[in-house]
């Protein structure tokens, strides 16, 4: 399977949109592996992505054809060793994250839920058999998942889980539904975690055994480009062979992949706010009033000033979560503060960027309402923002205000 680095970078015209965005050269603290990763995945965007994904967002659609070109630059899986995956380090799937939500936070959130939350707890906690059959397919895109935490009855308290399993010979029984799944409708296989008698499990379930539907959710007005369901579970029975044996009993699994893929939303989001940025530069510079660019005006430019600050501290706060990821010492609350900070951060910038592009700003031919809009889904889900807060104010105090 090629990878990203097989790929030749972009030319002069993709240097200088990243340096125009970059004010405190984040490109320069980059290996030349991790500048080749993110010019390789800046180009699938820029020539695969954008030329069609307004499209699928207004006509609420997943582009399932890119997932071939996705998989071939080694994009799903991407941080994972052995089984096809690319091992690559955590600053380039970082950067594949940020590249990937330029496009839409909907082809950003596919790639996450796959290598984040569906190959890692299989790798991390699946048995070699699981590994040897399920990984290598989904590296390719053969096989798509989905995670099964979120509760229709709430997703910030999944202590409070209702779906159950129970044994029956050498077989599970699994009761229950999950609500605002990724990838559902055209997932494969699907992570669910149950109740059992002797704590929280991991399960993998597959399309097509009796009792078990993922319907779609219609009418949504974000993330319109990513495929969004529920899962149903009426007596699915769930072999032994399918049960996750190393997942430790509890929340301490799943909420381990909540950590790998809010990782991946930190980078992503900064991402979303480029592209609203670097749009508005555009459009500043050559909307001419009262016989001046935009761009020329004061309030203009401390907006835009403002955005670039965000900006460039958040790149900074999720390259050096990268290089804590890379050591090792990467801990959950640090996560917590980047994915909060940064999801913030990007959806104040696509709310303004929207607002100065005036009318303009509501039509679909402009990207700061798609982002804004998508970012509404992103600051909520995996971790609300007064969750992170509070998992902040738990590691300041030492006190659970949950």
């Amino acid at each position: 399977m090629a990878t990203v680095a097989d790929l030749a970078a972009p030319g002069m015209a993709r240097k200088a949109a990243f340096d125009a965005l970059d004010l405190y050269d984040i490109r320069g603290a980059l290996s030349d592996e991790e500048r080749m990763v993110q010019d390789s995945v800046a180009r699938l965007v820029d020539e695969k992505v954008l030329p069609v994904i307004q499209k699928h967002f207004e006509e609420h659609t997943f582009p399932r054809e890119l997932v071939p070109e996705i998989a071939a630059l080694g994009l799903l899986g991407s941080s994972l060793s052995g089984y096809g995956c690319a091992d690559m380090n955590a600053v380039s799937y970082g950067l594949i994250c940020q590249e990937l939500e330029r496009g839409d936070s909907g082809i950003r959130s596919f790639v996450s839920v796959q290598s984040s939350l569906c190959m890692y707890p299989i790798h991390a906690y699946g048995s070699d058999a699981q590994k040897d059959r399920f990984l290598p397919r989904m590296a390719t895109g053969e096989l798509i998942g989905c995670f099964g935490l979120t509760e229709p009855h709430g997703g910030s308290d999944p202590g409070n889980m209702k779906t159950h399993a129970k044994r029956r010979g050498r077989d599970w029984v699994l009761n229950g539904a999950k609500m605002w799944i990724t990838n559902a409708p055209i997932a494969d296989l699907a992570i669910v975690w149950a109740k059992t008698e002797e704590g929280i499990r991991g399960f993998i379930v597959e399309k097509g055994m009796r009792g078990f539907a993922a319907p779609e959710i219609e009418r949504k007005f974000s993330l319109r480009a990513s495929s969004t369901g529920a899962l149903y579970l009426e007596d699915v029975v769930v072999p032994e062979a399918n049960v996750l044996p190393g997942s430790t009993i509890g929340l301490k699994a799943p909420l381990s992949c909540l950590t790998q893929a809010r990782f991946g939303i930190t980078w992503g989001v900064i991402g979303a706010a480029q592209a609203c940025l670097s749009q508005l530069l555009d459009y500043t510079q050559s909307r001419i009033l009262f016989g001046r660019p935009l761009a020329a005006n004061q309030a203009i430019q401390i907006r835009l000033a403002q955005m670039a600050r965000g900006i460039t501290c958040a790149q900074l706060l999720s390259l050096q979560l990268a290089r804590l990821k890379d050591a090792g010492r990467m801990q959950p609350a640090q996560v917590a503060l980047a994915k909060w900070n940064n999801c913030r951060m990007a959806i104040d910038v696509a709310r303004d960027a929207r607002d100065m592009l005036g009318g303009s700003g509501i039509s679909a031919e402009y990207v700061p309402i798609r982002h804004a809009l998508n970012l509404e889904s992103v600051i909520t889900y995996e971790g609300t923002e007064t969750i992170h807060q509070l998992t902040i104010g738990r590691e300041l105090t030492g006190i659970n205000a949950f």
